[in-house]
């Protein structure tokens, strides 16, 4: 995408990041209208006709972990890379919805920013997982994938009609996700001079509701950061972290929590706590998929269909 182009992010809005996820969004917006598709769908066919943006979404690819729940964390996230790639359409960018690796190692860093390199798409964003700030609140993470971004990592951007703004929630766990006053701040003033028909796209690792608080799957001053954006008519989350799709409408905004690259976790309360599941042999691919997502100017919630990747 160069700057001549009529969609084109302006320099101090456009971040360049890094990846994908094993259920693959695609999801296009064309006129205040966000109408998403699966690869080779008739959907898909038709929304290629249309001026729109679409994008990718992928999450918690982990590399570096080693375990029977997933002997090979790169081979799927290439896998995933591979459905982004064969969408049918090159998307506009690729949400990496945080987890990116598994012990925030340099090596892993540099490991899966090269493999996010093969994504056939101009523009490769991220937002950090837990994961991604193991010893050092974040500062490897930052200087590999944190570009532009302010305070620890969060930024937005405005793409063809549509606002998106990308949170950091992992940096300061007490139990659930925070996101913290200055951040808050910074969420206030991004979206004080949207005209409230604005599609707004909110990114975050930690969900920002109450999924599941006795395991952390929850983000404790969400409700604040919300509520800022009350008076927009078309509000999206998107998060990762609990490895497993999950939807939830609240008022005007709808949740939307995504699958994993690596391996499956839990549903909430199913044990003490969210270790990774190991699946009987072939059916790894059972617990990732491909989501078709729809929404259309004057509904309220968004379409989904999943699709595994098995």
């Amino acid at each position: 995408m160069t700057e001549h182009d009529p969609r084109t992010m302006n320099r101090r809005q456009l971040i360049r990041h890094t990846a994908w996820f094993g259920a693959a969004v695609g999801i296009a917006v064309a006129g205040g209208e966000v109408i998403s598709h699966v690869a080779g769908s008739a959907t898909a066919a038709h929304a290629a006709t249309r001026p729109a943006l679409r994008f990718a979404q992928v999450s918690d690819s982990h590399i570096g972990f080693t375990g029977a729940a997933n002997p090979n964390v790169a081979d799927t996230f290439n896998h995933a890379i591979d459905r982004v790639n064969n969408l049918g359409y090159t998307p506009d960018f690729v949400i990496h919805t945080g987890d990116l690796t598994h012990l925030s190692t340099p090596e892993q860093f540099d490991q899966v920013k090269q493999m996010m390199t093969q994504l056939n798409t101009p523009h490769v964003f991220t937002v950090p997982g837990e994961h991604d700030s193991v010893d050092d609140a974040g500062q490897k993470y930052r200087s590999a994938f944190g570009a532009g971004t302010r305070g620890d990592g969060w930024y937005s951007f405005d793409i063809a009609g549509v606002h998106v703004i990308a949170l950091v929630n992992t940096l300061n766990l007490k139990k659930l996700g925070h996101l913290g006053s200055d951040q808050l701040d910074f969420v206030r003033k991004d979206v004080a001079g949207l005209s409230s028909d604005t599609p707004i796209v909110v990114f975050s690792h930690i969900p920002l509701f109450a999924m599941y608080p006795d395991w952390g799957w929850g983000t404790d001053d969400a409700t604040q950061a919300l509520s800022y954006l009350s008076r927009f008519s078309s509000v999206t989350c998107l998060n990762g972290h609990v490895h497993q799709l999950f939807s939830k409408t609240e008022g005007n905004v709808h949740f939307y929590s995504g699958t994993t690259t690596a391996y499956p976790l839990p549903q909430p309360g199913d044990g003490p706590a969210p270790k990774p599941v190991t699946l009987p042999a072939g059916k790894l691919g059972d617990a990732l998929g491909v989501r078709e997502v729809g929404y259309t100017k004057g509904q309220t919630a968004l379409a989904l269909k999943e699709i595994k990747l098995q």
